[in-house]
């Protein structure tokens, strides 16, 4: 691979833009297209690529030993996963499915890493990109130890609704099943439930069997008084 594509990235791109970084892959890099509940990849699979959501959700789970599953993360367009076999990681640690008809770009580990070397400023806004996640994830636990499930809830739903493109609100989160956002806010179903006709009658969110859509006021359960336990 030469080295144009990637000068343009420093020369064009103040602010990290995934697809110029894919057009720095005319090897290495392959697409294609996931039904909804397709696994892209396995837990305990070896870790040898990095990929990116160009179109769709995945969602990254993990299995503990004794066969209990987690949720980790909902990822939505424009992001990539898979990362830390950059930072040396053999096998994968989580699982990868697709949950809705998704669009997912491949890129090899070591066409990554060449890159890299050749254009540092492109590591670096790839790095940062990957921070903020992290700190976003960190967040998250955080919340999870300290903050009501009803709190957790509202901040699912917000972090949600401005995934990927890091859109503002009011935003639409694509039909997910009240399952999957109990597991991921650590309560049951019921309780999601309760919750989210409590948001939609005070017209935090509206929602139907397709999506629901979350506007700015449900910001307010964040700063407001504790109203459950977990």
């Amino acid at each position: 691979m030469g080295t144009g594509n990637g000068q343009r990235i420093s020369r064009e791109s103040s602010i990290f833009d995934p697809r110029l970084l894919l057009s720095s892959f005319p090897v290495g890099r392959s697409q294609r297209e996931y039904a909804p509940n397709e696994t892209i990849f396995l837990q305990g699979e070896l870790a040898n690529a990095v990929f990116y959501i160009d179109q769709g959700e995945v969602k990254l789970s993990v299995v503990s030993k004794n066969g209990k599953q987690a949720i980790v993360d909902i990822l939505g367009e424009n992001t990539f996963f898979g990362e830390a076999c950059l930072a040396g990681e053999p096998v994968r640690v989580v699982t990868a499915v697709a949950i809705q008809r998704s669009k997912i770009v491949r890129l090899e580990k070591r066409a990554l890493l060449g890159l890299f070397q050749r254009v540092p400023n492109v590591a670096e806004e790839f790095i940062s990109q990957l921070a903020s996640r992290n700190l976003r994830m960190q967040a998250d636990l955080a919340d999870h130890i300290f903050n009501s499930s009803e709190k957790r809830l509202a901040r699912l739903l917000l972090n949600l609704a401005r995934a990927g493109e890091q859109r503002s609100l009011p935003g639409v989160i694509p039909k997910i099943s009240q399952e999957t956002i109990a597991e991921m806010v650590g309560t049951t179903r019921s309780r999601v439930s309760t919750f989210l006709n409590r948001f939609r009658e005070s017209g935090f969110i509206t929602y139907n069997r397709s999506a629901i859509r979350v506007n700015p006021s449900l910001l307010s359960v964040l700063s407001g008084e504790r109203r459950d336990r977990p």
